[in-house]
Parts: C-alpha cells; structure tokens; sequence
C-alpha cells in the first residue's frame, strides 16, 4: 500500500517508527509536511498540492497532527477524506479530542469517569464555581491545551479566584476540575489501536509538580493495568471515535477517571514498555484500509 504519514517532521520518534515499520512490511511510505500541503476545493475535484505537485495514489494517511495546527492540519485531513482516503483516525475526530470542554462532554455522556469538571468564562460566579468543582485544592486548566501546558493548580480558593480572573482578562475559557490527591504527580498512559490496549505506562513527576506528563520532566514505568481501567480506556476511545489513541487516566479513590484523550500520541511508550506499538498500528492499516470507511457515530 501507498502510505502518506501527515507529520512536521521525519526527524520526529513516532513518525520515524511508524515510516520503519511499515517500509519493512514492503509498503510505499512517505511524510507530508501538512502544514506545507494546499487544497484546491470545487465541486467533485477535491485536489492537495504538496512541492508543487498534485498529491495522488495514496491508500492510507496516518495523521500526526499538531495541537498548535489543529485547524489547518484537520483541513488537510478531511480533504484526503474527500478523495476517498483511508485514514487512521478521522479530520472529526482529531478536532474533538482537542476541544478539552466537548471531549470531556463527550466522555460524561458515555459513563466514562472524569474528575468533577466545571466550565466558565467571564460571566460566571466564580465563589459558586469554586464549590461547584469541591473547593480548594482545584486544577483550572484552558479549555485548548496539550503537554501540559496551560494548567495550573490553585491551592487556596483566594488562588483560585486570581488564577480564574486572569484568564478572564485574557478572555480565555476555562475549566476547572476537582484535585485527585491520591494520584497527585501521577496517571497511566494507555494506547488503545483498534478498541484494544496495547500499551501502558505510569507517568510519575520527578519533583514537585502536580503533572506528570513526560513533557514536563516525568518519568515513565511499564505498568499492567487493572480489567476497569482497561475496560476505561477502551470505552474512552469509542466516545471520541478513535480507533487509534493514548487514553490518560488517573487512579482514584473511586476508580479510574479519565483526563484525556490524546489523538496523536507519541511512541515514547515503546521505550518504557518494550512493546512494538508503531508495528499493531501497521497491523490495523494492513486489516483495515481494504474494509468498508467506518461512520462517525458519536453523533457530537
């Protein structure tokens, strides 16, 4: 098959082991800058320019798409959509997982646990959101994020309240959630690829920080997960409709709790865990890219 993997970089670790893989598998492979792609659209003739030259004969795109790009590379995503093309995980489906108020809707609707999760903006009561979301200690996080980046934890209510207006002065909507204290500096991180986990990893911060994501100075250990969070992580992926994954959950007092999913997760977890995650997704292509094109039926 002719495969086209949607990255920035070829340099970049998933990109260079998803390009490994499948050229060992005898595929044609090749990486697309997206964000250096262009479209032509009129009616019946959707085209992508790449260098100059009109992108054709491609079975399959794995979409490896920036948050920071996310409107621009999902435009690119759902034009190869337009041409019929197979892809790993859909322009719609990239687009809710990084809206962190509609994904976390999304997962409340399905009965996936979530932390305690209050939205607001300017106008709200900000005394009433506090103990709304249980009071200080709080997580207030912007409603578009990824890494990490753009969540702050509030100690205090008094903290709270400035952290809140702050970003009402930016004009930015925001999230507040309740604080897990028994999971603080730490999560699992699980890759889900075709409704099944393949992968999983505990993420714990080296200092003081309350997150624990490994772009923010964590360290990751292979971890075996627990049938429930299994099962979480694979309901998770079905209420955003991805079939390819990384599902971060904390452990809770009540069980796992999901804090997000992670459309285009990195394969450092291969590193942790020993597992060929780059190989089960070629895997899927391969079973999957012939098939019938799957509806999106998550409906939001």
């Amino acid at each position: 098959m002719k495969i086209a993997i949607l990255s920035k970089g070829s340099a970049n670790y998933s990109t260079k082991r998803l390009k490994e893989e499948a050229l060992a598998r005898g595929h044609e492979v090749r990486v697309i800058n997206y964000a250096k792609c262009y479209v032509t659209v009129e009616s019946g003739n959707p085209v992508i320019r790449y260098e100059g030259q009109e992108i054709r004969d491609v079975d399959v795109i794995v979409p490896r798409i920036a948050a920071s790009l996310t409107k621009y590379g999902t435009s690119i995503v759902r034009q190869f959509e337009m041409q019929g093309v197979f892809t790993t995980s859909s322009s719609i489906a990239i687009v809710r997982s990084r809206d962190k108020l509609r994904s976390t809707q999304l997962l409340a609707r399905a009965g996936v646990g979530i932390p305690k999760t209050v939205f607001a903006r300017e106008t709200a009561d900000l005394d009433d959101v506090i103990q709304l979301a249980g009071g200080a200690p709080l997580v207030i996080k912007v409603a578009r994020g990824t890494h990490g980046n753009g969540v702050v934890l509030a100690e205090t209510n008094k903290a709270a309240k400035a952290v809140m207006q702050a970003f009402y002065v930016e004009g930015v909507s925001f999230l507040v959630q309740e604080y897990i204290a028994e999971s603080a500096g730490t999560d699992i991180r699980a890759i889900v690829v075709g409704g099944k986990v393949v992968a999983s990893m505990k993420r714990q911060s080296l200092d003081d920080d309350f997150r624990s994501n490994l772009h923010q100075g964590g360290e990751g250990t292979s971890i075996k997960l627990t049938d429930e969070e299994r099962k979480t992580a694979q309901k998770a992926a079905k209420a955003m409709g991805l079939t390819i994954c990384g599902v971060d959950m904390m452990r809770s007092d009540r069980g796992p709790l999901v804090l997000e999913v992670n459309s285009s997760p990195g394969f450092i977890i291969e590193k942790v865990t020993g597992r060929n995650v780059a190989s089960v997704i070629v895997d899927y292509i391969e079973q999957n890219a012939r098939g019938k094109r799957r509806k999106d039926r998550v409906g939001a």
